[in-house]
């Protein structure tokens, strides 16, 4: 008969059985459920959203008392901006309502919208602080001189009100944009939306940077078309054109700004190319007119009223030296934001360009 095993040999140490029976598996990243940051944010979207949407009745109302007293804007640029408003409610409610469910689309969409706000709001409350003390009190003096009997406003009030509203202004287009964008790009935002919506959505399958290109240029195709049918007017090269001719290049720059944000979303290196040649024509285009034209010459002939030309000429912003300045420097950078996109539209897999298969992951270096 054989000899019996040693102990050491017939039994193996209990830590050997232990990971036999259990091996060992990394346990998965922790992180730290966002679901009620997410319905925080998503609550104050929808509260944005019904702002907005009630600025479209006051802005009839409004338009309604200024027609009586013989004065207001022309009825295409007030229909433009109640559309304007009413759209920006119904986005906002959207993504309000999205990021409450826990959606990555909507988590994906409200990022990359809260950028945009942010870097257009920062722009124009600059443009708001250098522009606005001299154009407040130039539209004070014009209208003084139409009415003997307005009262003069002292300037420390004057200085107090204009303090008032850049503070606000920057607080709505600067800081909550920024308050946005820090809790959206969290890490543990994005899990807690992979955990709570575990479907890859369409947002998923593109880069970030190429999917905001792409809502720009939607953007843009919804606002062009818009102005086509409520207030034509188009720069070409020198001239304004107004009218059916004007609304007819809107249409046509609508169309090609859809254009551009499918070939985008759908990472065409093709398109891209066209992007930027569109891009750079339309703002050079804007700069030669805003030099050569004048822009209330046109708003005379378009019909709005006597009074509001005389408003309007005496506000420096409106002035072609400061809209070609902006201009130039506007469309400076969103070409080098567009050059900078340029690195995640590499070839993907087929399967990814079609809308299929797994997310699209482009190095973000």
């Amino acid at each position: 008969m054989d000899d019996p095993l040693p102990p050491e040999a017939s039994e193996p140490p209990l830590s050997e059985l232990h990971a036999t029976a259990m091996p060992a598996v990394p346990p998965p990243d922790a992180y730290r459920d966002r679901s009620t940051g997410l319905v925080v944010f998503g609550i104050i979207q929808i509260v944005l959203g019904g702002l907005a949407a009630l600025l479209v009745p006051l802005l009839l109302l409004g338009a309604v008392f200024a027609r009586r007293m013989g004065g207001g804007m022309p009825a295409g640029s007030t229909v433009l901006s109640v559309a304007s408003y009413a759209l920006a409610a119904i986005g906002l409610i959207t993504l309000g309502t999205g990021s409450i469910r826990a959606r990555r689309w909507a988590r994906a969409l409200t990022l990359v919208s809260s950028w945009i706000w942010l870097v257009l709001g920062s722009l124009g409350t600059i443009a708001m602080t250098v522009l606005l003390p001299s154009a407040f009190m130039a539209g004070f003096t014009a209208a003084a001189a139409n009415d003997s009997e307005t009262p003069s406003m002292p300037r420390g009030v004057i200085a107090v009100i204009l303090t008032v509203v850049i503070v606000v202004c920057a607080v709505f287009m600067v800081v909550l944009p920024i308050v946005f964008v820090v809790f959206y790009r969290r890490k543990d935002v994005e899990e807690t939306v992979k955990h709570r919506d575990p479907r890859v959505r369409w947002t998923d399958r593109r880069p970030l940077p190429v999917l905001a290109l792409s809502l720009l240029f939607i953007g843009g195709a919804v606002y062009y078309l818009l102005m086509s049918v409520t207030m034509p007017l188009f720069p070409l090269f020198g001239r304004y054109l107004t009218g059916p001719p004007a609304g007819i290049c809107l249409v046509l720059l609508a169309m090609l700004d859809g254009f551009l944000a499918y070939s985008l979303f759908r990472l065409q290196l093709t398109g891209w190319w066209i992007a930027v040649a569109a891009v750079a024509l339309r703002w050079a285009s804007a700069i030669v007119t805003f030099h050569r034209a004048d822009l209330l010459e046109t708003y005379s002939k378009m019909g709005m009223p006597q009074q509001q030309l005389q408003l309007m000429s005496a506000n420096p912003i409106l002035r072609s030296t400061v809209l070609e300045y902006w201009t130039a420097a506007f469309g400076l950078l969103f070409l080098g934001y567009m050059i900078w996109v340029k690195r995640y539209l590499a070839a993907p897999p087929e399967s990814v360009a079609a809308g299929q298969g797994p997310p699209y992951t482009a190095p973000m270096a």
